[in-house]
């Protein structure tokens, strides 16, 4: 049940990355509700990943919590804002992947 809350984790980190962005390319109201939607996925990403480093070891944690970060962020970069989707940039985020795969696989 931890790795799914780990997993829950990213995606929350995702979704703050997210609403940053929008935040940072709004103005007025819009943007104030882009920062509140930024600091609530902020808080249930940080009390989720505190509540799976009760038992998973804190460096796998916060590895994978990080990972899935990353890589749903370029993702979303790449798909959602349209930045580039050099060879360069799939094929680390490939390798990040491969890595936090890894320690899932070496961990408890």
């Amino acid at each position: 049940m931890q790795w799914i809350y780990l997993i829950i984790a990213g995606l929350f980190e995702v979704g703050f990355a997210a609403c940053l962005a929008k935040a940072n390319k709004t103005h007025g109201k819009e943007s104030v509700w882009w920062f509140l939607a930024f600091v609530v996925c902020l808080s249930i990403s940080m009390l989720l990943l505190i509540k799976t480093t009760k038992t998973l070891p804190i460096g796998t944690a916060y590895a994978v919590w990080t990972g899935i970060g990353a890589v749903g962020t370029v993702l979303l970069g790449i798909f959602v804002f349209k930045e580039p989707a050099t060879f360069w940039r799939i094929f680390f985020i490939t390798t990040l992947i491969l890595s936090v795969a890894g320690l899932k696989y070496v961990s408890n």
